[in-house]
Formats: C-alpha cells, structure tokens, sequence
C-alpha cells in the first residue's frame, strides 16, 4: 500500500520534467563582488543558449564552511543577488528569474582533508539554473502507397496502380478502380488536404514536359493530375481539399519508365 500511496506523486514529476543546464561563478574567500570577466560568461551563458527554450533561471548563491552560519547564510545571498543584477542590467529580463536563493554554508564531511582548500573553494559560488523547455518533435515527411489516418504536411502518396500510357492523360478501368479505394479513405478522413501531382517520363533533357497526344499541347503532367483531380471529385471529394499541378519530368523515381507515368497525392495540410 505504501508504494500506491507514492506513485501519484512519482507520475507528477515525470510529468514535469524539464532539462537543467548549470553554470557556476567561483567567489574569492568572503566575497561578493564580480570581475568583468565573470559577467561576461554568466550573462554568454544565458544569451546563447536558445531562448525559446528557457523555462525560467534559478539562481543559487552558496559559501565555504568557514565561519558562522547567519553570516555565511547573508553571504550567500548577496552573492546570488549580485548575479541577479548583473543579469537585468544586461538586459536579460527579470521576469524569467523565478529564484534568488542564498543556501549558505556547504559542510564538507570530516573524514575530507586532502585538497581541503580547493574542496572549500568549489563551495565558494553561486550555481545558475536554466530549466529548458523539451525540445520540439521533429516530423520528417513519409512516403506511403496509400492514405492513412495520421499524416503530416508533406507526406507523399504513391498511387501504384495509377499510372498511364505513353503520352495519355486518361484513365484506364484499373486505375479508375484503384482511385476509387483511395477516394473511400479521404471520404473517411475528411480533414486531410492534399495536391494532386503529375508526372512523365521519356522526355529529352531540355523538354520539361511532354505532348498530350490527344490534345496536341505540350502540358501532359498537368493533364494527368487534372483527370485525378476531376475522377475525385465525381467520387464526392470537395474541390476545397484538393489543388492539381503538372510536374513534368522533373521528379523521377528512378525505378523505370513506367513509374514516372504517375499521379501522385502530397498532404499540404491536416
């Protein structure tokens, strides 16, 4: 029962959980003051760490064991508070400061007395907290041979069984029937918005795109993604989703002529 009783709490902080990045400053013996040098770098510190990231700065200010514990307690605090003011007057704003601290004294173990000095001068600082925010997820576009319920913008629909004779525009029974499948599953995921894309092969390099034998001009791509677009819209899909464009031979696969004879779908918005 005691493990229940803690769980809730355990899920919270992991909830919460935040990245921590710390820059210390080192204090000479019962001081507070800063170099110039000491600024620099505290304030680099914050400047060049990605500011959309930071969630807030902590700041906390500490001393040696040396002494009592009232006086090293105010020691301390004026030690963060220094940091503090170094800060606003470099115009970092005081609003994302959300801790001034002064923790006092650090008390070292007494079995410790080799490197006792550079242990006690370690203690002398003051630690600065950035709580940085998670960084964002990073979708990378996908290729996929038919819709799916989760896409992101730039996802490319290969239609493999949409594809068309040399220097034709219409669509044969098997691809009619193979646009009918992918028609049923935009009727179901109705927020998905797309591009029509066409495309050719067998041009030579300086001809972007190829004849339309049936229409004699030069705008075959075009004409292919336009017959997709106009058979998707018989099958009850708003022309409000969809935008068509001819991309004439500049996206080959690379997998045979054959395959560069193709429409394909590409999300442009979910």
């Amino acid at each position: 029962m005691k493990l229940l009783k803690y769980l809730p709490l355990l899920f919270i902080g992991l909830l919460h959980a935040q990245e921590e990045v710390v820059h210390s400053v080192y204090f000479e013996f019962d001081k507070f003051t800063l170099t110039e040098k000491q600024v620099s770098e505290a304030v680099d510190f914050i400047k060049k760490t990605d500011s959309t990231r930071i969630e807030s700065i902590q700041i906390f200010g500490y001393t040696d064991d040396v002494g009592k514990e009232a006086y090293n307690y105010k020691l301390s605090t004026k030690r963060a508070t220094a940091i503090q003011n170094k800060f606003i007057e470099n115009g970092i704003k005081s609003k994302i400061i959300v801790t001034i601290e002064g923790k006092g004294r650090i008390l070292i173990d007494d079995d410790i007395v080799e490197n006792l000095p550079e242990k006690r001068s370690k203690n002398r600082r003051v630690d600065i907290v950035l709580n940085l925010k998670p960084l964002p997820k990073i979708e990378i576009p996908g290729f996929y041979n038919t819709v799916q319920k989760h896409h992101i913008v730039g996802d490319h629909i290969y239609l493999d069984n949409v594809l068309f004779d040399r220097g034709s525009s219409k669509l044969t029974f098997k691809t009619k029937t193979a646009l009918d499948k992918i028609a049923k599953l935009l009727l179901k995921y109705k927020t998905l918005q797309f591009e029509v894309q066409g495309h050719v092969c067998c041009t030579p390099p300086y001809q972007k795109e190829a004849i339309d034998l049936d229409t004699k001009k030069r705008q075959l791509s075009t004409n292919r993604a336009e017959a997709v677009y106009k058979y998707l819209i018989l099958k009850k899909i708003s022309k409000d989703r969809m935008t068509f464009k001819g991309y004439g031979n500049t996206v080959p696969l690379g997998k045979g002529t054959e395959y560069d004879r193709r429409v394909e779908l590409v999300i442009s918005k979910i």
